[in-house]
């Protein structure tokens, strides 16, 4: 049996504050040893050059493979060229490969259309150099015509190259596995590694889900809403809810775990702690 995969995602800092913040968290979780951190950015480069200072940081100072989120809409190849040559003369050695979302206000698209076209395009320029990572939707893409479409976008990924998959968060474990189901069923074994939210504040995470195509289960967030500014009641809740999800993840099958720690410990390692992750 292969050992659980266990990785944390942070976002980069804006300010001198969420840098020293950032600093506090990735130690604290570099104690885990995780397999990997990853960072985001924003679509067309918006915070690429920050992405990239904070990823090389946090690699040397806490000896964590640290994987920069490439999103390639609205890039050229030769963009994409610099940035790979510029990852790898910095011993960076994954890439979490994305299509992103085109920025308000910007016109071209570039010359990649789809994420399957960046995969394919590292692994022509740099071989096996990079581990890939590409996102996988549990509850469909929500841009996506049908739940088959999206599965064939996601085959795509899979055969131009991709190590492996990261999910979109959810809350329902059973759409995980159904998914999971679903690419066996088409030939695909590639790990899926599921996404964990922890929950701590349901105003902003409905916000968000409502917008991403995330479904929170009615009971869950009709419960988590009746405790209005009950903060402490809100996460106790939520991290009861997200171990025992994680929990059945895990022993039904799940090859690990990919935490969005949002640039906080607490949350995050306290689904670890309950999880008994160190123990494992």
């Amino acid at each position: 049996m292969n050992t659980p995969s266990f990785s944390f995602e942070f976002f980069p800092p804006k300010t001198d504050k969420g840098i020293e913040n950032l600093k506090t968290v990735r130690e604290s979780l570099a104690e885990l040893k995780p397999e990997f951190f990853s960072v985001t950015y924003g679509a067309g480069g918006s915070t690429q050059d920050c992405t990239l200072s904070t990823v090389i940081d946090i690699q040397q100072h806490s000896g964590i493979d640290t994987a920069p989120h490439l999103s390639c809409i609205g890039s050229s190849q030769k963009q994409i060229r610099e940035l790979l040559d510029i990852f790898k003369n910095n011993d960076i050695k994954r890439i979490v490969a994305l299509r992103g979302d085109l920025p308000s206000g910007m016109m071209d698209i570039g010359e990649f259309k789809y994420a399957n076209e960046l995969v394919e395009f590292i692994r022509a320029e740099k071989g096996d150099y990079f581990t890939i990572e590409v996102a996988a939707y549990p509850e469909m893409h929500p841009q996506a015509t049908n739940f088959q479409s999206d599965l064939m976008n996601f085959a795509k990924k899979v055969s131009a190259g991709a190590d492996s998959a990261i999910t979109q968060y959810f809350y329902n474990a059973d759409a995980y596995f159904r998914f999971v189901d679903s690419c066996a069923h088409i030939g695909i074994d590639t790990p899926i590694i599921p996404g964990i939210m922890p929950i701590t504040n349901i105003t902003q995470l409905a916000r968000f889900s409502d917008a991403t195509g995330a479904e929170i289960p009615r009971w869950l967030r009709k419960r988590l809403e009746g405790y209005g500014e009950d903060l402490d009641s809100i996460q106790k809740l939520g991290l009861d809810f997200v171990t025992e999800m994680s929990d059945k993840l895990l022993a039904g099958g799940a090859p690990g775990l990919h935490f969005y720690s949002m640039n906080r410990v607490e949350p995050s390692l306290s689904i670890w702690n309950n999880l008994g992750l160190s123990e494992r």
